[in-house]
């Protein structure tokens, strides 16, 4: 997949991945955070954030669009779009990395914040020899 997509696409992905944020349910870090994710079909599936009194049980904005995109019966992501109200875009975190691998190993990852910061980078440059499923397709071939 080629590292840029038409301007047209990113502004749509940041757009959804703001106006997800807006729906974030995060009442302890009051940290709203959107994503939306370009799918292979073309379409976009867009999360927020969801927190949990039990810390562990929360999930990210990312993991939330993905899961929304396998649910209707996605299986490629081709881009990611994300935005944190910082003022320095921030990448998503390990967790969210892996579960992009699984469905866009080589996904575009479009960082957006409050500011005019941004990042523009691809999966493979964020997480670099990822474990994903080519690895237990190698396992059961052994």
């Amino acid at each position: 997949m080629p590292a840029n997509l038409p301007t047209p696409i990113c502004r749509k992905l940041e757009k959804a991945a703001r106006t997800a944020a807006k729906a974030s349910y995060s009442p302890y870090s009051k940290f709203r955070v959107g994503a939306a994710v370009l799918t292979g079909s073309g379409r976009i599936y867009s999360g927020t954030n969801v927190e949990n009194a039990s810390y562990g049980l929360c999930n990210c904005a990312e993991r939330t669009a993905i899961f929304t995109a396998i649910a209707a019966g996605e299986r490629t992501v081709k881009a990611v779009a994300v935005y944190t109200p910082t003022k320095l875009a921030t990448s998503p975190c390990g967790a969210c990395r892996q579960v992009i691998n699984e469905f866009g190993p080589t996904a575009l990852v479009i960082s957006v914040c409050n500011s005019a910061s941004r990042s523009e980078t691809t999966l493979d440059r964020l997480l670099p020899a990822a474990f994903g499923p080519k690895d237990l397709k190698r396992r059961k071939k052994s």
